[in-house]
Order: structure tokens, then C-alpha cells, then sequence
């Protein structure tokens, strides 16, 4: 039997050998000899814009173009507005109160200030000058839209102005100031005399007549702390209001800047030797107070009637100022002229002739009696001819009635009795009461000769006439 012969065994499997990258294809020489390209990079993965991105991106695209259209916008509009408006002269327009910038343009418009009120109203809201301003101004001929709203941004109103001459009361300050329509709303009160310094106040429509007040109390104080603090210590005046008072007879009595200082003086003098002052306008003061006008000559019943301002009968200073005095007359009582004059009256020429005698002041008397004979026998103007009434020309006592009692005396010697100057005679009978004359005597502000004695009136003297 034959037996199956078996196959020997296989050897183990051989290990295998790592794999090898893949190995290039070969190439021909001159492939090799070539640069191997390189890879491209690798794609970058998508990203998705989200919402919020796309939407600022949009802004901003859009911001770009309104900025460049508002660019020629803005060029455009102000180069329009700075062209010459269609007014031909200067012209005052007021803007009521609470006005808004459509109204203002229309307003403008209306006037004939500007052609185009939607430019005006264009440039004012985005001009960036500022809120305008209501009041009363003036617009230059030709003003551009540009100029009328600088104009209405700075504020330059028109400037009006109100002037109270010294010597006014403060019932005709008040009475001035309610008569100025420019002015609004009403006086709380009148000022007490003496505390107003009359002068020129400017002031805006608008303005109120309290505030006027106020402005003029408020430079009163400071004018008189100012000179008070300046004055002469041999001035008989114990306080700035006494001060007042004084100033206030010294500015009734004279005109002349040149002669307040020593009408000052005057009453300095009668007051440091106790005299009474005998000041006519202290009487008309205590008659009609602060109206300032009697309206007639002055009787001799008013003259001898006690009153706490007749400075005829009473001695010494009056109980307060017969109107508001000036800064001249206050510097003029401060500090008087240093002489010995103890009498006045006026010269014939719109001043006064001053004596430190009796004697010496009864001689100016007689010169002053002939310049008035002299101005009487002057011609007169024909019947029927119109000429203008010259207060330094007119008769003294051609107001008075008949029988009326001649001129009381200013000032008589050791401050007694006016009307008895120790027997003399001055332009009258032996026996009868002399007419000796104050310091207003002869002049404007004299109240015989002048029956609508105005103690508030600008003091300015006409020239006297030669006969």
C-alpha cells in the first residue's frame, strides 16, 4: 500500500517591510529639471455675516453720502445767505417777546429785510449763532440773511435814551418817566426827594420805569458816598443828607456852573453865622411840594407864612431837599468857594453880582434897578407882531395886581428879619418896607417874574438884550 508522502511545513511568513510613500511616477530628464509646483493653499472655510454687521456697514455707507450732500447743502445755502439783502436803507424792526425763529422770518420778510424767509429760517436753526434774541434793532441797508441773524444772536438793540435835568422834583421825575412810551410797566412809588441823581440813562425797549428808578437811586448813592467822602471839614453839614439839601437850594438858586461854588459858599457862610437862608424856591417847595410849580408870582403872605421849607422863617436848613441836585451842585456844597459873601443878586447879565456887605449888596441892588428901568423903556415889539418872550427881558412884578407889596428881601444882616434891613431904603419911600432881592432875583429862575415858575426847568439863561 503506498503511503501518502506529506509535504513538508512552509516556513513562518516573512515580516513585513514598512510601506513606502507613494513613489513618483518617473520622469524625464527634463520634467526633473523643472520646478515642482507647489500646492495651493488650503481654502479658507465661509463665515457667515451676521445681521448686526451688514446693518453698521449700511450706516455708514448711507452717513457718508448725507455728509457730502449736507457739504454742498451747507455751501450752497451759506453762500446764498451772504449775498446783499433787498434793503435799500437802514430800518429799525421790533420782534415781539416769545417770537419763534418761523415767526422772526416772516416778520423780517414783512419788513423787507430779507427775500427768502426759509433761508433765514434754514441758517438760523443750523447756523449754530445762537438762540435769537426779541428787542428792537436796527437792520443795516442791505443786510444779508447771514447779517440780520448775527444782529438778532448778539443782541444789539437800539439804544434809547431818557434826560432829567438837575433840579427836577421826583413827582416830575416820575411825571418824565410816564410819559416815555418806550418805557413799560408802572412806579411802585415816588422816590423821596434827594435820592435820585439826575443825568442821561440809556436804555433798550422793554425796559421798565422802576428799573429807571433804580438805576438812578442806585448812582445817587454812589455820587454822594464818593464826594462825601471828599468834603470839606469846614463845611457846616453833619450828614451826607444834609449835604443833600444844601445842594438842592444851591442848584435852584444858580444856573452857572461857575457860580455854584460860590452861591455854596453864600450859604455856607449865612449858615456858620446862623442867618436864615431866605431861598425863594424853599418857599414855592413848601407851598406846592414836589410839583415844583406854583404857577404864579410868589405873595407876601407866602413869603411871612410858616411852612417847615420857608427857609424865610424857619433857621437853618429845610427838613429835607427841595429836589434832586446834581453832581456839580453836591461837589459845589462839599467843597464851597472860601470867601465872605453874604448876599447875591443878579447882574443884568444871566449871573449874579455877590457882596459881603450890606452896603456893597444895596449898590448891586441899584445896578440891577437900572438894567431893569433900562430893559422897560426899551421899544416894544409892534401891535400884532409875533416875537418870543425872553425871560430875562421881562417886567418883574407885570404879573402882579395892583397895590401888590413890593419884593421881600433874601437876606438881611445877622439873619433877622427880611423885611426890615434897619431903616434903609432900597427903590423906596422913607418909612416903608425896603425891596432888597434874593439870589434868584432878576433871573430865570426868578418866580415873581416868571407865573409859570417851573422849579424843574433846564437852567440855561438867555442873553440879555442891550436896550
Amino acid at each position: 500500500m503506498f503511503r501518502r508522502r506529506q509535504a513538508p511545513p512552509s516556513p513562518p511568513p516573512a515580516p513585513e517591510e514598512p510601506s513606502l510613500p507613494n513613489r513618483l511616477s518617473p520622469r524625464s530628464p527634463s520634467e526633473a529639471l523643472k520646478p515642482t509646483v507647489a500646492p495651493p493653499p488650503p481654502e479658507k472655510p465661509e463665515r457667515r455675516r451676521g445681521g448686526l454687521l451688514a446693518a453698521v456697514s449700511g450706516f455708514l455707507t448711507l452717513a457718508v453720502i448725507v455728509a457730502l450732500g449736507a457739504l454742498v447743502g451747507i455751501t450752497l445755502v451759506t453762500r446764498q445767505a451772504s449775498e446783499p439783502g433787498p434793503l435799500q436803507a437802514d430800518k429799525v424792526v421790533v420782534i415781539p417777546s416769545r417770537s419763534g425763529t418761523s415767526e422772526i422770518a416772516q416778520i423780517l420778510a414783512r419788513e423787507g429785510v430779507i427775500d427768502h424767509p426759509n433761508l433765514f429760517e434754514l441758517s438760523a436753526r443750523f447756523g449754530g449763532k445762537g438762540p435769537l434774541k426779541h428787542g428792537e434793532y436796527v437792520f443795516k441797508a442791505h443786510a444779508s440773511v447771514r447779517d440780520a441773524i448775527d444782529t438778532l444772536a448778539t443782541g444789539r438793540q437800539v439804544q434809547h435814551a431818557i434826560t432829567f435835568p438837575e433840579g427836577l422834583t421826583s413827582e416830575q421825575i416820575v411825571a418824565r418817566l410816564n410819559e416815555n412810551d418806550v418805557l413799560s410797566g408802572e412806579i411802585a412809588e415816588t422816590p423821596p426827594e434827594g435820592s435820585l441823581l439826575p443825568d442821561t440813562y440809556k436804555f433798550e425797549r422793554g425796559a421798565t420805569r422802576q428799573q429807571i428808578v433804580n438805576l438812578m437811586r442806585a448812582k445817587q448813592r454812589e455820587v454822594l458816598n464818593q464826594i462825601w467822602q471828599r468834603r470839606s471839614p469846614e463845611v457846616p453839614v453833619k450828614t451826607p443828607a444834609e449835604m443833600v439839601t444844601l445842594a438842592s437850594i444851591v442848584e435852584k438858586e444858580t444856573g452857572r456852573a461857575d457860580e455854584r461854588p460860590r452861591v455854596a459858599g453864600v450859604f455856607v457862610n449865612r449858615l456858620q453865622k446862623r442867618m436864615k437862608l431866605q431861598s425863594d424856591p424853599t418857599i414855592v417847595y413848601g407851598l406846592v411840594g414836589g410839583r415844583g410849580t406854583l404857577g404864579r408870582g410868589i405873595l407876601r403872605s407866602e413869603i411871612d407864612r410858616p411852612t417847615p421849607y420857608n427857609t424865610y422863617v424857619i433857621e437853618g436848613l429845610p427838613p429835607g431837599p427841595i429836589a434832586n441836585p446834581g453832581r456839580a451842585a453836591l461837589e459845589a456844597v462839599a467843597n464851597p468857594s472860601r470867601t465872605k459873601d453874604l448876599y447875591f443878586v443878579a447882574d443884568g447879565t444871566g449871573g449874579h453880582a455877590f457882596a459881603d456887605s450890606l452896603e456893597g449888596h444895596q449898590r448891586n441892588v441899584t445896578r440891577w434897578r437900572q438894567v431893569e428901568r433900562a430893559r422897560k423903556e426899551a421899544p416894544q415889539p409892534e401891535s400884532g407882531s409875533v416875537d418870543k418872550v425872553d425871560p430875562n427881558t421881562a417886567e418883574p412884578n407885570a404879573t402882579q395886581p395892583a397895590g401888590t407889596p413890593g419884593r421881600a428881601s433874601a437876606y438881611a444882616p445877622g439873619g433877622g428879619s427880611s423885611l426890615a434891613l434897619d431903616g434903609a431904603t432900597i427903590d423906596g419911600a422913607p418909612g416903608q418896607r425896603p425891596k432888597a432881592f434874593d439870589a434868584s432875583e432878576g433871573t430865570r429862575l426868578d418866580p415873581l417874574r416868571n407865573k409859570t415858575y417851573d422849579l424843574g426847568s433846564p437852567k440855561t439863561v438867555p442873553v440879555l438884550r442891550n436896550p
